[in-house]
């Protein structure tokens, strides 16, 4: 099974130029059978621009994840703890074998989704969107 992730262009286009090696989430989908990521570069893009399969999944208390993570977070510290300012500890999910799609498809047209808030599971039998 696959997850889609918003993601904004700036950080996708890091992901597939191998500068960010890690997606920081307040919140990660529950479901086990989740092997990769539908990368969704969010406005102005809007389209999924290609794909990663997930390594590990972290959660640590702020500090810990950042100190794991810096070196390849392709962000900085000062974004990193904007984005988590309301929290006590994080994700990160550790991407692996990523791949550009040459044609960046259309989530709508060819995934039959519309773009999730937080992610949507998807799979080529169903789909279940969570905001």
């Amino acid at each position: 099974m696959k997850v889609v992730l918003s993601i904004k262009p700036q950080f996708a286009n890091k992901i597939f130029d191998g500068t960010k090696k890690f997606e920081f989430r307040k919140a990660i989908f529950k479901n086990q059978n989740v092997t990769s990521v539908l990368v969704y570069a969010s406005s102005p893009v809007q389209k999924v621009i290609g794909e990663f399969e997930i390594g590990e999944i972290f959660k640590f208390d702020l500090e810990t994840l950042w100190d794991k993570t810096k070196e390849h977070s392709g962000i900085t510290e000062d974004y990193f703890y904007e984005y988590f300012a309301d929290k006590k500890h994080g994700f990160a999910i550790q991407i692996k074998n990523k791949k550009r799609f040459t044609i960046p498809k259309s989530l709508k047209d060819d995934y039959n989704l519309t773009p999730p808030q937080s992610f949507a599971y998807w799979n080529s039998k169903e789909k279940e969107t969570i905001s």
